[in-house]
């Protein structure tokens, strides 16, 4: 199994727990850590409009394998998502205080899993 496996699998066997005790919070920076993995790993599309009768058809015609991540991409990943958030929880200290320290606290879930 890759390490960027491993970082998913951990993830996601700490999103559960987090769930059950009803950590909000936890479960928000994780399920958006997922989410950021989930959408880095999508095949890029060619979409465009053309005529229906040039469109795929049939069960599966349109499944495409998604990309598979290195742990470096992963990470670079993460660290964005980490970035992200860190950078909206500065934008809005100033007015929203609370709603700041809430959007660190997450940041500072997603880089549990970045290594240092």
């Amino acid at each position: 199994m890759s390490d960027a496996a491993t970082i998913r699998d951990r993830i996601r066997a700490d999103l559960l727990p987090a769930m059950r005790e009803r950590e909000e919070s936890r479960v928000r920076a994780l399920r958006s850590a997922l989410g950021a993995i989930d959408n880095a790993e999508a095949t890029p599309t060619m979409a465009r409009a053309g005529a229906i009768e040039d469109a795929s058809v049939g069960v599966g015609s349109t499944e495409a394998a998604r990309q598979e991540l290195s742990a470096a991409d992963l990470h670079r990943v993460l660290q964005a998502e980490v970035d992200e958030w860190e950078t909206a929880a500065a934008e809005c200290a100033a007015s929203a205080p609370e709603w700041a320290q809430q959007l660190r606290d997450e940041a500072a879930v997603i880089a549990a899993y970045v290594p240092h």
